[in-house]
């Protein structure tokens, strides 16, 4: 029993100084975790504001039509009748003249979401041109913008399977998209024009290289800005062409040994074009009967403009028969060109009648036994028929003068290395 009471008696003793301790203990302040991280100094924390959705941008591009108004685009832009006037109004003042915009012209139209009025038009007025539109409280405003070109430096160079275009499209359209590779062909058809007739010198297995400065716009619009050098190898043989600036002569381009591409001749009466036959014996279309074709023949639509290919003087223009209208030029050293099959002249081109080289004289057709629009085109020499392509091939022009031969040296080799390096984006050293 006194054990009881002792036990009693300490128990009671224990709850007592544990309701003491809670009693006197001072509370814990409320503060948060980041607080009690460290002693002493609190540690401020920053709230994180979500940022507001963003509202997407819906756009799309139109493109004009084939005789519609610009009103009219602009309403299928979803702009008002009204609004539209606002619109036209801006862009005329921004330098956009709607008197000659071209059909399929791109307009970028920007809007806050579907179905709403466009808050920006952006008028593709060419390849380097635009004008730009903005919609605000205070109406429209527009500005026009030039688009910056970079130029670089490429090689390109592959084996020529039917023609030149057809090499472009499959060896250069990576480096020169949509019609810049067609550039590409018109420009080497040029400086090679004294010496290739590229609508039927060019054979299956033929290579061609070029070193071409080309320009490049931030939208990726392409274009040739010059050719540096470039060089075809026909049936073996290799004919190049180097660009130098030289101040005794006025040509441009020069071949390996220094000598101006430019002679006495061109190589084709049109220019580039394909041929529909050559010279040599051929079935004929109307007379039905083999018969030989003392010339050759240029397809080309109606109307497409025809060159003297060299310095003449008019011997004959008018109706000649089989001939249809018949243009004969009469040259230097003998030499007597034809061109048949014209569906006119061109103004003052008569008898007696003075020509240079490259001036337009005629205009193609269908004039005579013809079944077709297309040139038929002669040489003669000493008053007998000759094959061009044989007749008119021609030493190269006037050579550069040894003053300046050194330089040209000095670049030809800097063209030809760069001219040998693999097709793509090249350094050239500084000339």
């Amino acid at each position: 029993m006194k054990k009881l009471a002792i036990r009693a008696t300490t128990y009671l003793v224990v709850a007592l100084l544990l309701v003491l301790a809670l009693r006197f203990t001072p509370e814990i302040p409320d503060r948060r975790a980041a607080d009690v991280l460290q002693q002493g100094t609190p540690v401020a924390v920053s709230r994180v504001v979500p940022a507001p959705a963003r509202t997407p941008i819906v756009a799309r591009t139109e493109h004009l039509g084939r005789g519609e108004t610009l009103t009219a685009l602009l309403k299928r832009a979803g702009i008002s009748e009204d609004a539209a006037f606002d619109v036209i109004r801006a862009a005329t003042a921004s330098a956009l003249n709607t008197r000659y915009l071209r059909a399929g012209m791109p307009v970028e139209v920007k809007s806050d979401s579907a179905g709403e009025t466009p808050r920006e038009l952006v008028f593709h007025l060419g390849i380097d041109r635009l004008v730009r539109l903005v919609r605000s409280d205070s109406g429209w405003k527009g500005s026009e913008e030039r688009l910056a070109w970079k130029t670089d430096t490429v090689a390109v160079g592959g084996t020529i399977h039917a023609n030149l275009y057809q090499a472009m499209e499959e060896q250069a359209a990576a480096m020169f998209p949509g019609h810049a590779k067609d550039e590409l062909a018109w420009a080497l058809a040029d400086i090679f024009e004294y010496k290739v007739d590229m609508s039927r010198d060019l054979q299956g297995g033929d290579r061609f290289r070029a070193l071409v400065e080309r320009d490049v716009a931030p939208n990726g619009a392409t274009r040739v800005h010059r050719v540096l050098a470039a060089s075809f190898t026909l049936s073996g043989s290799e004919t190049s062409a180097f660009r130098f600036e030289s101040k005794q002569s006025s040509a441009s381009y020069f071949d390996a040994n220094g000598k101006s591409l430019r002679a006495q001749f061109l190589r084709a009466p049109l220019e580039f074009r394909r041929i529909s036959s050559t010279f040599g014996n051929r079935y004929h279309p109307i007379l039905g009967r083999w018969k030989a074709h003392k010339g050759t023949d240029y397809a080309a639509s109606p109307g497409t403009p025809v060159r003297a290919i060299g310095d003449a003087t008019v011997v004959r223009a008018g109706w000649a028969g089989g001939y249809g209208n018949m243009l004969e030029l009469r040259h230097r050293n003998g030499y007597v060109t034809r061109y048949g099959h014209l569906r006119g002249f061109a103004k003052g081109i008569r008898a007696g009648a003075r020509v240079e080289i490259g001036q337009t004289v005629a205009y193609v057709g269908t004039t005579g036994l013809s079944t077709g629009p297309h040139l038929h085109f002669e040489v003669l020499v000493g008053g007998v028929q000759r094959d061009s392509r044989v007749a008119l091939r021609s030493t190269s022009g006037e050579p550069l003068t040894a003053r300046e031969r050194e330089a040209f040296d000095h670049l030809r080799a800097q063209m030809l290395a760069s001219l040998d390096a693999a097709p793509g984006v090249v350094t050239v050293a500084q000339r």
